[in-house]
């Protein structure tokens, strides 16, 4: 089986193929420029592999939660591609795509959310399957959802911007931490390959980026009165 993948919804910007197990991929810092850089990135995987678009099986992407733009791109990309080729589609959290590139049976996911925020799951594996301990949500770092027992790993951006209050929530239950960790292809297309294989791609036309904040810009009335209330 032959899957693309691709994830944009930090920074960073990854892309994968997947062939029976084997991966090919890249990801590189690119800021703000995924819309400049995302297709070269895709061609040049492809074109290692000798891969056609119409050869592959499905496409894969990162659904969010993550930067407002860079979910979209790559939502959009995704239907774009897999429409002309009539290919089917899987969306992947991106909190789950840190957690399955941990290396860790259990994982804490935090993005940074910027407003003083995280995005913020926690899962654990259980018989070589993800099992979502905490859904995947939105809120503060000192107020994020407890979890049980101990020997859990950290992994996302948020740990890094809000090192210090995750670390207080969970006194006692972190074992590690990364900070540095981003959600990459090369994980999305490990997840998404088992779903394509049991038939759970969906239509192109009914892929959607998958937002925990609603409101992605505030007035500055209401950034004053967030400030003052932090």
């Amino acid at each position: 089986m032959r899957l693309l993948a691709l994830e944009t919804s930090t920074e960073y910007c990854s892309v994968a193929l997947w062939q029976d197990g084997a991966l090919t991929s890249r990801c590189e810092l690119v800021g703000q420029k995924h819309s400049e850089l995302l297709m070269p990135m895709l061609d040049s995987v492809l074109r290692e592999a000798g891969v056609k678009l119409g050869e592959l099986d499905g496409i894969a992407f990162g659904s969010g939660p993550g930067s407002f733009t860079g979910v979209r791109i790559a939502c959009g990309v995704t239907q774009g591609l897999a429409l002309g080729a009539g290919l089917p589609v899987v969306g992947i959290c991106t909190l789950l795509a840190l957690a399955e590139a941990a290396g860790q049976d259990k994982v804490i996911a935090a993005l940074d959310a910027r407003m003083g925020e995280i995005y913020h799951a926690a899962y654990a594996k259980r018989d070589d399957a993800w099992l979502t301990v905490v859904e995947p949500n939105l809120c503060k770092a000192e107020d994020a959802p407890m979890v049980t027992g101990e020997g859990w790993h950290g992994s996302g951006s948020g740990f890094a911007a809000h090192e210090n209050a995750l670390a207080v929530r969970y006194a006692g239950q972190l074992a590690s931490s990364d900070g540095t960790a981003i959600p990459q292809a090369a994980a999305i297309a490990r997840l998404a390959a088992p779903l394509l294989v049991a038939g759970a791609g969906m239509d192109a036309a009914l892929a959607a980026p998958f937002y925990l904040r609603d409101k992605v810009a505030l007035t500055t009335a209401e950034r004053l009165a967030r400030g003052a209330t932090a």
